[in-house]
């Protein structure tokens, strides 16, 4: 595959994570969107759902993106929690494809869920067949939404669908709904933890 086909399979991947996450977030909410990146994100909920709201991310040259892309952004490191934010003061916080790149990942899931009144994860998840099977024939896997070889990967955590649902278990915190798909994108409903490449979740607590 050529470099051009990589960036376009991951623009049509990014449009897809996208548009998931979108319908889950009702038109004109307040929206806290944490390692932002450049802004993509936000700038489409802005687009396609009218929300407002901040980007959060530490890297300066995506902060720069950020700007580019008109989005409101505060370069801060998330892992030391979300103590500039107070309680409740946005409708939903959201953390695509970057919980993996964390270490503090319960003080995350549980600060996102006191300054919001729902959270929205997505991760790829670890167990998944294809990375099943590289593990099994001796190899860390690279797959669509593991898509870095071991020794440049940003990511710090190799989760599964199962992990994360114990986790959440344990933090008290309620899966309010879960859409997991295959590499292909298609949605899986058979066994995720092992058919499901990307996951997503609605998280909160309480009914």
């Amino acid at each position: 595959m050529t470099e051009h086909e990589r960036r376009v399979k991951a623009e049509q991947r990014e449009r897809f994570d996208f548009a998931v996450i979108a319908g889950w977030i009702p038109p004109g909410e307040r929206v806290l969107d944490l390692g932002c990146g450049d802004g993509r994100l936000l700038r489409y909920l802005s687009e396609t759902r009218d929300v407002s709201g901040y980007g959060v991310e530490i890297d300066g040259d995506s902060v720069l993106g950020c700007i580019r892309n008109g989005v409101d952004v505060i370069q801060m490191d998330i892992e030391c929690g979300l103590s500039g934010f107070e309680d409740k003061s946005f409708d939903h916080v959201i953390i695509s494809q970057a919980l993996q790149a964390m270490h503090a990942t319960e003080g995350i899931l549980n600060e996102m869920l006191r300054v919001a009144d729902e959270a929205v994860v997505s991760f790829p998840n670890f167990a998944y067949r294809n990375n099943r099977a590289a593990i099994a024939a001796g190899r860390m896997p690279v797959t669509e939404d593991l898509p870095y070889d071991w020794f440049d990967t940003p990511n710090v955590r190799f989760f599964t669908i199962a992990d994360f649902e114990d986790l959440c278990a344990r933090l008290g915190i309620d899966v309010r709904e879960r859409l997991t798909f295959d590499e292909a994108g298609r949605e899986v409903s058979e066994d995720p933890n092992l058919n499901g490449s990307l996951a997503f979740y609605r998280l909160g607590r309480g009914s």
